[in-house]
């Protein structure tokens, strides 16, 4: 049996969006890393907030992996 659809929807609080958004961050970034020990691959993301503010990960050099 499979999951149920999870309806998706804009937070309209603030603050728990802002929450939302912190912990989505830090799971993608976990999962990330975690593909490329697991697959021995280079991997590289990149986020911005609502604000511009960036946040990124590269399993290594983050030029090398863009190029």
């Amino acid at each position: 049996m499979g999951r149920k659809k999870i309806n998706t929807s804009k937070i309209q609080d603030e603050h728990k969006s802002y929450v939302a958004f912190k912990k989505r961050r830090f799971g993608f970034m976990k999962k990330t890393y975690e593909l490329s020990v697991l697959c021995d691959c280079e991997v590289a993301i990149i986020i911005f907030d609502k604000f511009d503010k960036l946040y990124q990960y590269a399993s290594t050099d983050m030029d090398q992996v863009l190029t």
